[in-house]
């Protein structure tokens, strides 16, 4: 813990002092690169049994250089936290192509090499560190909803399937050399909270704990996860872990995306993180908005105290970046609201019991 505790004292230091800024879209970035089926298998998995196309975190062991200078050029156009290539990392959305066996190691190398191209920057500008991120996506199962509308009371993965692959996503994450757990894209909220039991198992084990931030997504207008929760309640069903940040990412263009991040900033009483998709997908499943634009309505809710960390997620590149980091620059961070004790509960909507 030694290294990580001076590095956990600047972090916080950052976060009081200015707008952080996170990296953007790996997946866009990687398939910028167009690698084709060898490219992805390397000589590594030339005899793999399964199509390894589209595998992204297995290029932490395939393709090494190349995930190291997308997280360079992220750090390069003004990120403070570059995220690790691991949204899929886990033994569950891996066992669509055959590698439950390399999810220790595709963590570890994803964490290993974010630290090596962060504290490179680091060592470059010293009064400014660099953080790693270690991702954990949703996985590509839900436990709370049935994938067989024949039948609503099955479920295809159970609150352990999720608790124990993610423990070993996070052991290796934090092996690797993460600064903060970043559970992302959490669209069902009994899935994030079997990640967070995994997490702080892991933190028992290890002995130390890890920052954690927390980011859901917004499914669509309504203004709800896709398990039914508004933002407060979202947040009320997971603050019990004291995290880093709460924030929201993907589905939503910055522009439809604001109401439920200033709900989130109302409420919650840590800081909030937003980095939302370049926009809403156009007809061929690309992203338009340009970096200026993105960035312009990135400016506005930092002028309007709503955020704390700000980046990019599906279509952002790092010249989104460079713009996002340009406009929130020398812009104050959010100040948490100081919020009378009540009891606060969650169902799909939030409950605040008051006098």
């Amino acid at each position: 813990m030694t290294d990580r505790a001076p590095r956990r004292a600047a972090l916080q230091a950052a976060l009081e002092a200015r707008i952080l800024v996170l990296d953007g879209a790996w997946g866009t970035m990687i398939q910028a690169l167009a690698l084709d089926e060898a490219g992805f298998r390397g000589a590594r998995f030339e005899a793999h049994g399964h199509d390894l196309q589209g595998n992204n975190d297995i290029l932490n062991l395939t393709q090494p250089e190349a995930i190291q200078g997308i997280g360079r050029a992220y750090l390069e156009a003004g990120a403070d936290i570059v995220s690790t290539n691991t949204f899929n990392a886990n033994r569950i959305s891996q066992a669509d192509y055959g590698c439950e066996s390399a999810v220790v190691e595709i963590n570890r190398e994803g964490a290993r090499l974010a630290r090596a191209v962060a504290d490179a920057w680091t060592l470059r500008t010293p009064d400014r560190a660099r953080f790693v991120a270690g991702a954990l996506g949703p996985t590509n199962k839900t436990a709370t909803l049935s994938p067989d509308v024949n039948d609503p009371g099955f479920r295809n993965v159970s609150f352990e399937d999720l608790a124990v692959a993610y423990a070993e996503a996070t052991r290796a994450l934090v092996a690797g050399g993460a600064d903060i757990i970043l559970l992302e894209t959490i669209f069902d909220t009994l899935n994030a909270k079997a990640a967070l039991f995994a997490v702080e198992s892991v933190f028992d084990e290890v002995g130390f704990t890890l920052p954690i931030m927390i980011s859901g997504t917004i499914t669509d207008r309504s203004g709800r996860t896709l398990t039914g929760q508004t933002p407060e309640a979202f947040w009320y069903s997971l603050r019990h872990v004291r995290p880093l940040s709460i924030g929201l990412n993907c589905s939503l263009g910055a522009k439809e995306m604001r109401s439920y991040v200033a709900e989130l900033a109302r409420v919650a009483e840590v800081p909030v993180s937003a980095y939302p998709n370049a926009g809403l997908p156009n007809a061929f499943g690309g992203y338009d908005q340009t970096p200026a634009e993105m960035a312009a309505h990135l400016r506005e809710w930092a002028a309007s105290g709503l955020v704390n960390i700000v980046g990019g997620c599906c279509g952002s590149t790092p010249e989104h970046i460079r713009a996002i980091a340009r406009a929130v620059a020398g812009l104050a961070p959010r100040r948490a609201p100081e919020r009378p004790r009540r009891l606060r509960l969650s169902g799909l909507e939030a409950v605040e019991v008051a006098p």
